[in-house]
């Protein structure tokens, strides 16, 4: 399973990574829009939706939302996504006595996926639409990547005290140990190579963190609606990687809220 992860993430990454430096704006968001649409087809099986016809309405009913979010101005779509994942926080840690509001209802779960998969695309596009947004757009993906490798192999050496038994056994408090201590060096490196001002740097380092312990938060989410409908994997798509919604599960929890930081900061040091 390592050697096939190893060997997908070797192809993808570089043409990833070029996709975002050269795409234009409305091929990256074409491409990522419909990274989103394929995630909702996946998401639908999360719903209990079996039947191919059924499950196809969902990614139709996705893109038309987000077609609407192009007219929503961005602030409000993050600020819906940051308090959506406060709420999500209290699902994964009340998982399962708070199963029963959301467990067997289509509705809810259906809106659930709208609340995690249009905020990311709208947060990701707005990064990169950004000057020197391509790099910065990078930089999240470095984090998570980092956090997400630093996590496994920390969890894999030390990993004893689980983090959420409920939800994903297999993670540690270990592991997140791992994840944030990668993490402080992933930032600490780019402040001082991209020589950013010293007043600065608290606020960084403080939203990195938050957007990588978040995207812990996106990863048990998705374990916790497979634990719901008792699937292992999303999908299929990448070989030793599963679906698309498990490549992008802690993506869609912190690229919102790296954007939505990203501005706030912004704001305040103008």
């Amino acid at each position: 399973m390592l050697k096939h992860r190893i060997i997908t993430a070797l192809i993808l990454i570089p043409i990833f990574i070029a996709l975002v430096l050269f795409l234009p704006p409305v091929g990256f968001g074409v491409m990522t829009g419909l990274a989103v649409l394929w995630g909702a087809y996946e998401w639908s099986a999360f719903m209990g939706i079996k039947k191919l016809t059924l499950r196809i309405i969902y990614p139709i009913l996705m893109f038309l939302l987000l077609e609407a979010a192009l007219i929503v101005p961005v602030v409000y779509i993050l600020e819906t996504a940051a308090i959506w994942w406060l709420i999500a926080l209290l699902l994964v840690l009340f998982y399962p006595r708070l199963s029963g509001i959301w467990g067997k209802s289509l509705v809810i779960r259906g809106i659930m996926g709208v609340l995690v998969l249009v905020p990311c695309w709208v947060a990701i596009n707005f990064i990169r639409d950004h000057e020197s947004g391509a790099y910065t757009l990078l930089f999240l993906f470095v984090l998570i990547w980092g956090a997400d490798t630093g996590a496994y192999f920390a969890g894999k050496k030390w990993g004893k005290t689980k983090l959420a038994p409920a939800v994903s056994p297999g993670k540690t408090w270990q592991g997140l140990a791992g994840a944030i201590a990668v993490t402080l060096v992933i930032v600490l490196i780019t402040l001082y190579a991209t020589k950013v001002p010293h007043p600065i740097w608290f606020a960084a380092i403080v939203l990195t963190m938050v957007t990588v312990l978040v995207s812990v938060l996106g990863d048990l989410f998705e374990s916790m609606l497979k634990r719901n409908v008792g699937l292992k994997d999303s999908g299929r798509l990448l070989p030793g990687h599963g679906g698309m919604l498990d490549r992008i599960d802690s993506l869609t929890a912190a690229a919102p809220v790296f954007a939505l930081g990203a501005l706030l900061l912004g704001k305040f040091f103008q």
